[in-house]
């Protein structure tokens, strides 16, 4: 496991670069936080050494100066979308924001639900929040918004949202996602802060794409992979050349935002733009923390061949449209990749096809899996009538890493079988082997009575960031397992039974 980016660097130089723009305006900076403000896996995947959590050590260095406000557009809410990260909703992941914000001693000052139009389920969550007493502040659609300026800075525009009350010189406006509203929260509270007086700014903070590398550097490419699905796409900033005379590199909305924002923060402010590019308003030093720029790349590249096979998944399951699969195929050409250039693919599709070979003339699906450990060693599972591929992939991979012989079993077949019976029995289960969720618990009383079980056991935090793939998709029990485990994990788009409803 390589490292190519240096946390500390980074975080001084982000935080120079915040309080600077923060002493830029009237000490009232309203800073649009994109991305995720914890758990950034991505940052963390493309990026090796990035701590996933280093935007909360930033903001616990700025808690003194801070105000915290979470967005979310009411129609995610309604449309139950999910963080592929944790598999949960957008309302939930707001949730588990202001907790996890909590336990880092920081406070959210409110949450404000986004062109909200009475919507059933937005209003359940307002319920639900207001309940536990967050505060939470509604805006409505402006009508014409963006481009009809005239009715959007006005009382009838942003004046008709609510002002929300902020004490410190910084306010951080942060989301579960994309298009939560950021953007037309921080212009809202701009406008009613120069109608009492006073002369916010705004800036923005992005991590990706990263301005000072080049548009098509691997790193820059995984952002248009990660955001396949919403169309987004990297381009040289037209009017940073200009201004400048320099190149950087943004994304497209940013882009062509760009003059109709400039215009509605002259109109607030009365006066020219303090902004010359969409560039020039952000405080993103993502590029200055990179150490290792051979070992940024080879992640990055393999980040976009993640995305491959997570869209490819996604469509297979009705959750996303062909456009999305023909944009991320066109940016693996674009990179020169290929499915084969993940190292555990083959691996795990020759498992399944050992499992085929093997299992002749019996009925059922055979599927594979494959785990690239710290020491670079490749180990493999297969499907069996009592364990999931993944499962005895998780059970293989464990043995490795914790010195167990092969011919030692960390699961004695007794117990298995056992469990297995149970299901079909008891539970009255369609299907009786056992997923990784159930393998661990398994494993866990297994360790009570065998050493070997106790040892491997102890070592399963050093499968955290491996690499591992499926040929098939993952079950919920597999999948929920997988990700407390913490490995990277991609799948082919094939289902793992016949069936349409699993239970």
């Amino acid at each position: 496991m390589e490292t190519g980016f240096d946390n500390e660097k980074y975080l001084n130089e982000q935080t120079e670069a915040i309080l600077e723009r923060v002493a830029r305006f009237d000490n009232k900076l309203y800073l649009e936080f994109g991305g995720k403000l914890l758990f950034d896996y991505h940052a963390a995947r493309v990026l090796p050494g990035f701590d996933p959590n280093v935007k909360m050590r930033l903001l616990q260095k700025l808690k003194d100066k801070a105000d915290i406000l979470i967005c979310i557009y009411a129609g995610d809410i309604e449309r139950k979308k999910i963080r592929a990260d944790f598999g949960i909703t957008y309302d939930v992941d707001v949730l588990k924001l202001i907790d996890d914000l909590r336990e880092w001693g920081i406070e959210t000052l409110a949450v404000v639900i986004t062109r909200y139009e009475e919507q059933p389920a937005a209003r359940l969550f307002k319920n639900r929040l207001e309940r536990r007493r967050i505060k939470v502040y509604t805006h409505h659609r402006v009508e014409g918004y963006p481009a009809n300026i005239d009715m959007v800075v006005s009382d009838e525009g942003y004046g008709a949202n609510p002002y929300i009350e902020t004490k410190r010189p910084l306010v951080v406006v942060t989301a579960p996602g994309p298009g939560s509203g950021k953007l037309a929260t921080c212009l809202n509270q701009i406008y009613h802060e120069y109608k009492r007086g006073l002369k916010a700014g705004y800036a923005k903070f992005e991590t990706f794409p990263i301005w000072n590398l080049s548009l098509n550097h691997p790193v820059n490419m995984a952002y248009e992979a990660a955001t396949a699905d919403i169309g987004d796409y990297n381009e040289i900033d037209p009017y940073h050349l200009e201004a400048f005379g320099k190149t950087a590199v943004n994304y497209n909305r940013d882009v062509a935002a760009f003059p109709i924002l400039r215009r509605i923060l002259e109109r607030i402010m009365g006066a020219e733009s303090v902004y010359r590019s969409p560039t020039d308003m952000g405080v993103n030093r993502a590029g200055f923390g990179i150490v290792d720029d051979a070992a940024v790349r080879r992640a990055a590249l393999q980040e976009i061949i993640r995305r491959y096979f997570r869209y490819a998944c996604e469509y297979a399951m009705g959750l996303t449209h062909k456009g999305t699969v023909e944009r991320i195929q066109a940016i693996m050409d674009r990179a020169g990749l290929s499915p084969n250039d993940r190292p555990v693919v083959q691996p795990a599709r020759a498992a399944a096809e050992e499992g085929r070979v093997r299992g002749k003339g019996n009925e059922g699906i055979y599927c594979g899996a494959a785990i690239q450990l710290r020491d670079g060693a490749i180990v493999t599972g297969k499907n069996s009538p009592l364990l999931h591929a993944a499962s005895s992939l998780v059970l293989n991979a464990l043995k490795h890493v914790a010195n167990v012989p092969d011919h030692l079993p960390l699961l004695p077949p007794t117990v298995v079988e056992a469990i297995g019976r149970m299901k079909e029995g008891a539970l009255q289960m369609r299907h009786i082997s056992l997923d990784v969720e159930e393998t661990l618990i398994a494993l866990s009383i297994s360790s009570a009575m065998n050493p070997a079980a106790q040892i491997a056991l102890e070592k399963i935090q050093m499968l955290a960031g491996c690499e591992m793939h499926l040929t098939h998709i993952p079950t919920p029990g597999d999948e929920a397992g997988l990700r407390r485990i913490g490995v990277n994990l991609t799948s082919d788009p094939n289902f793992s039974s016949k069936n349409l409803f699993t239970a």
